[in-house]
């Protein structure tokens, strides 16, 4: 049952079957590139997460100076900095994307 099931999943994922079948999970990505700022320090940084996290911003720029030295911030040090719970664990998540790649904080849309 279980080689059936591969062997039926092996031949929709083929290389030869993507050209035809049309939707066999070939993904389609856009061209339209969406705005990102340029620079990203600690206030755009928390700024593009949001959530009331730009009540922290002076406290941070003062104690740990840039946005790299943010991003290998541990939980020990936000929490002696008085951060509460959940805007560690917001911080912590953000820059772990941010790291890798999977987040950018936007830019304003500019008003014409």
């Amino acid at each position: 049952m279980a080689l059936k099931q591969i062997l039926a999943w092996s031949r929709i994922l083929s290389p030869s079957s993507a050209y035809s079948y049309p939707a066999s999970g070939v993904m389609k990505f856009s061209s339209k590139s969406s705005l990102y700022i340029v620079k990203v320090g600690i206030p755009e940084f928390l700024n593009g997460i949001g959530r009331g996290l730009e009540n922290h911003v002076e406290k941070l720029e003062s104690e740990i100076g840039d946005l790299q030295r943010l991003l290998v911030t541990r939980t020990l040090k936000l929490k002696r900095l008085g951060i509460p719970c959940k805007d560690r664990k917001l911080i912590l998540k953000y820059a772990h994307k941010y790291r890798f790649g999977l987040w950018r904080p936007r830019a304003e849309p500019v008003e014409s």
